[in-house]
């Protein structure tokens, strides 16, 4: 089959040939793959960088995307760690990582969206004590996971959902995508000093300075504020004071793959599939030829696009 094969952690895949994967268990079927996304987890995974990478060369890059199985199921699925990854022809899926789409579904918006989407989505139902009515900041709100995170926590009943980042023309779309207030990193304690829930897909010295005045800034400190760690856009280390966690009722928890059980991330996709497909999320999907993926992963986008790899 043709595929996405990284060679070198240093370069971008090139299309190649490469083995047709194998079903070997009673729980995985052969698909053929209609999307797969490119997101930065999935860079991430194809340069060695991501937590979970082994090493190991070549690889297919790739961690979700939707397929058609032989009886014609439409399914959108994720990758197991180790295992011929989604930018290919075709893919083995594990059925216990994958849920059943409804025939009228968008492959190419599922495949654009539900990845970075699930990072919110996961961490608002499964991560806090989320309850409608409460208030969110998202900090790197200009990316795409960002983006979205804003939109899903207004659909998930949020009544204040504020936007902070560094990019002035980025931050000026925001409130089209239902921000309250969009804010540059500098003025979050001032704007966001009393929100309940800490979407933070930034990390290192932009968290630092932002949890530091938030908190200094909070009207009631003993409010309770949970803070959930999902990306690392500005640093995977940083430097947390020892009265920052004394000073306020400050909760810190993370969101990714391995804290949160695999059966209950399932359990929540087919309401966020229908949601995407609705047309109540701003998506703008680039769907691009597989053929054409070295080109895609140097390419840039416009803020906000979405590339998809079609086989």
């Amino acid at each position: 089959m043709r595929a996405a094969v990284v060679r070198s952690f240093d370069r971008p895949p090139t299309y190649d040939d490469h083995p047709e994967p194998s079903v070997s268990d009673a729980d995985e079927v052969l698909v053929r793959v209609i999307a797969a996304g490119l997101h930065p987890r999935a860079r991430s995974a194809a340069d060695g960088s991501h937590y979970t990478s082994e090493g190991a060369l070549p690889m297919v890059p790739g961690i979700d995307g939707v397929g058609r199985t032989a009886d014609g199921e439409l399914l959108y699925f994720v990758a197991a760690d180790g295992t011929v990854g989604t930018m290919a022809e075709q893919a083995v899926v594990d059925r216990r990582r994958a849920v059943v789409l409804p025939e009228h579904t968008d492959p190419i918006a599922v495949a654009a969206a539900m990845n970075p989407a699930m990072s919110s989505w996961i961490a608002l139902r499964r991560r806090a004590n989320f309850q409608p009515g409460g208030s969110v900041l998202v900090l790197g709100a200009t990316g795409n996971a960002g983006q979205l995170a804003l939109q899903l926590a207004k659909q998930l009943g949020a009544s204040t959902v504020i936007g902070a980042g560094r990019d002035p023309e980025r931050l000026e779309l925001l409130t089209t995508l239902g921000a309250d207030e969009a804010v540059s990193l500098d003025a979050v304690g001032k704007s966001a000093a009393d929100v309940d829930v800490v979407l933070d897909y930034l990390w290192g010295a932009p968290t630092e300075q932002a949890m530091a005045a938030l908190l200094q800034a909070r009207t009631d400190r003993a409010r309770p504020l949970t803070w959930i760690q999902i990306g690392s856009m500005a640093g995977r280390e940083l430097t947390l004071p020892s009265y920052l966690l004394r000073a306020a009722a400050l909760t810190i928890i993370g969101s990714g793959q391995g804290s949160v059980r695999t059966s209950d991330i399932l359990a929540d996709l087919p309401a966020l599939a229908a949601l995407i497909t609705s047309d109540q999320l701003a998506i703008s999907p680039l769907p691009i030829a597989l053929a054409d993926v070295e080109g895609a992963w140097t390419k840039p986008v416009p803020a906000g696009v979405r590339v998809v790899l079609v086989p």
